[in-house]
């Protein structure tokens, strides 16, 4: 187990911070060393890029927190309903 933590860091360690000479060159100064192929095309790719990651972050931080303290109390809820079931069984 400890050998395939140590081969799974090293392999993420190579593919995120060793790229090729080519797509080095071919990639912006934002990207350049950490991403492999072609880099974005346009103004267009960053703005769908931070949308995205803008979504991602609010859809995390609102799965995290309602999991954590969901907040339904009513008594009519129907998660009371279904817990009542299984306690009646």
């Amino acid at each position: 187990m400890k050998h395939t933590l140590v081969l799974l860091v090293a392999m993420c360690y190579a593919f995120t911070t060793l790229s090729c000479p080519v797509c080095e060159r071919n990639q912006p100064k934002l990207f350049r060393g950490l991403v492999h192929g072609a880099g974005p095309d346009s103004q267009w790719d960053y703005i769908i890029i931070v949308v995205t990651t803008i979504i991602v972050l609010v859809t995390l931080y609102f799965s995290v927190k309602w999991l954590i303290q969901p907040g339904e109390g009513a008594n009519g809820h129907i998660k009371r309903r279904i817990f009542k079931n299984f306690q009646d069984e």
